[in-house]
């Protein structure tokens, strides 16, 4: 046997190191990106070809085309091409994949497709372009004549950043970087937002009751849209015979409403399917409305619901929901990676959420949506081969290759100092001033849990970390201490993500403590939107006093203890 001597090292405590007091376990959630091979109409690419693709979407009236974007930024399309909604230059359908030359080198950051279909594409430098089916002016640009190309979308925009859009059956959203709606298209509902039913042939603000809110998500259904403003507010215009809107009859809408049966709900995410619609609010919990022929709204029934009811109460936080204008498909994902799914799936009514094996929404319109097309623009990674970064945290943790080891809480975690020395200023200077480079050693951390120490560790190699919300606060600190500002920030999402009621007003004081601006403020939003049930948790009773004055003159400032 080979006998090696190892020396125990115990690292000193970093400058700004703070108390920690570990929190609770629980089960972890693991982000999972989707393959995109799923959909059949990638069969044909060659791995070198897939292994190319950054973002995807499938779409069309059978799920028969296809827009991707490589990680060059160059857009290709593929597919039937009904109505020009490749945006070639002409009618012709094509199996490979054709490269659009005006839209290469822009970052694509949203996009929707229509029934037609026709086509909206938002860049990183908040420009629009649309084409496809134009026989309702939907593509924005004054005439009801088919988009065969790409066209910048430039009448009422000009000036403008669209950052979303949203595309109904044949109408079209648009949401700008300050928070303003518009819309174009057909209009026969009132689905435009304008006041009256004629067609828009060109973008119009969304007004009335918008006209002084901050919109940060828009999303539509075929003949209806809906818009969530900054404070959780959701505000729906347009068809409304099935209750797509949520209003609590089946009245259309010509201009924007509030829906009442939110009040008091602050709304994160919202989706539209054909005819139904579903809410996340910021505490994970989940309501659906609308129509319910197939089961979509997943209340054990097959009523129509005119206004929102809450669903899946008994199952764990809801972190994600999905469905998509073109099918009666929903999905969603829980805080531990759970996938549900009900609606029509493959011909069937399941008409309560259904347990998947899948690991993202994303698989359940791959596989049991009808049209089988994506909800959104997909992001991929592959595993064909191993990268750099792939071998890196393939070798994490791993006895076989590293050079050095932490002990902590009598457990190791096994790493290599190159990686260290490169990655963290900490370890570098702690290497410097201590390192005899003849010895192996174990170095023993007593200020940090053996999950928020290996995470860290982790998040070296990987760029990524893994842990529940409630281990989240004990990696901040450890971040704040060896100042990794990317650390942090990754901290703070995964702690927004897991705020509760009965941890908010915690969390707030763990972000002043570490300093977390933006995560002070969005704790501070949501103990002022839930201020009479976080006034009577534990936590706010046993924060010291100055922090307490100061949230108290804070919330009284916004107007919080108004009647």
């Amino acid at each position: 046997s080979l006998d090696i001597e190892l020396t125990t090292y115990h690292a000193p405590a970093p400058p700004c190191s703070r108390g920690h007091t570990p929190p609770p376990l629980q089960r972890r959630s693991r982000r999972t990106m989707v393959d995109v091979t799923k959909w059949p109409l990638f069969s044909l690419m060659e791995g070198e070809e897939l292994s190319s693709i950054r973002q995807a979407c499938v779409f069309g009236t059978s799920a028969n085309e296809v827009i991707y974007i490589t990680h060059n930024d160059d857009v290709y399309v593929f597919g039937l091409n009904c109505s020009n909604c490749l945006g070639t230059g002409d009618s012709q359908s094509t199996i490979l994949p054709k490269k659009l030359d005006f839209l290469s080198g822009r970052k694509v950051v949203s996009l929707s497709y229509g029934s037609g279909p026709h086509i909206l594409l938002a860049t990183e430098e908040g420009e629009l372009f649309a084409w496809g089916h134009n026989g309702y002016s939907q593509l924005g640009n004054g005439t009801t004549n088919q988009g065969v190309a790409p066209v910048l979308v430039s009448a009422s925009l000009l000036n403008k950043r669209v950052t979303e859009v949203a595309c109904g059956s044949h109408h079209s959203l648009a949401l700008t970087n300050t928070g303003e709606v518009y819309a174009w298209g057909y209009n026969n509902c009132g689905q435009v937002g304008s006041g009256s039913t004629a067609n828009q042939p060109t973008p119009r603000r969304v007004s009335n009751c918008l006209q002084n809110k901050v919109v940060v998500s828009i999303t539509c259904g075929q003949t209806s849209s809906l818009a969530v403003v900054e404070n959780g507010e959701v505000y729906g215009w347009g068809y409304n015979g099935n209750g797509q809107l949520g209003l609590g009859n089946n009245g259309n809408q010509l201009t924007p409403c509030r829906l009442v049966g939110l009040q008091g709900l602050c709304v994160l995410q919202i989706v539209s399917g054909y005819a139904h619609s579903l809410a996340l609010t910021d505490e994970g919990l989940l309501y659906a409305w609308g129509t319910n022929t197939y089961g979509q709204l997943g209340t054990g029934n097959k009523s129509n619901q005119l206004s929102p009811v809450q669903i899946m109460a008994e199952k764990e936080r809801i972190v994600e929901i999905a469905a998509c204008h073109s099918t009666h498909t929903s999905a969603a994902k829980t805080q531990s990676g759970q996938v549900y799914m009900w609606g029509q799936c493959r011909g069937q009514s399941i008409v309560l959420p259904f347990l998947t094996h899948f690991s993202c929404t994303d698989d359940v319109f791959a596989c049991f949506a009808t049209p089988s097309v994506m909800w959104r623009l997909l992001s991929m990674e592959h595993d064909d081969f191993l990268t750099v970064s792939q071998s890196l945290k393939k070798e994490f943790d791993s006895p076989e290759t590293a050079d050095l080891k932490f002990s902590v809480d009598g457990k190791y975690i096994h790493v290599h100092k190159a990686v260290l020395k490169i990655r963290c200023e900490h370890f570098r200077s702690m290497f410097q001033s201590h390192w005899n480079e003849d010895m192996k050693e174990v170095i023993e951390i007593d200020q940090f849990t053996y999950p928020v120490y290996r995470s860290f560790l982790e998040f070296l190699y990987t760029d990524n970390i893994d842990l529940p919300p409630e281990d989240a606060i004990g990696l901040l600190d450890l971040a704040t201490s060896y100042c990794e500002n990317r650390l942090k920030r990754l901290c703070q999402h995964i702690i927004k993500r897991g705020i509760t009621i009965e941890n908010a007003f915690s969390l707030l004081a763990a972000a002043v403590r570490y300093d977390a601006e933006d995560l002070e403020e969005f704790c501070f939003k949501f103990c002022v939107n839930h201020l009479t049930e976080v006034t009577q948790t534990a936590a706010f009773w046993q924060i010291e006093g100055n922090l307490l004055k100061e949230f108290i003159s804070r919330a009284s400032r916004c107007g919080a203890f108004k009647n």
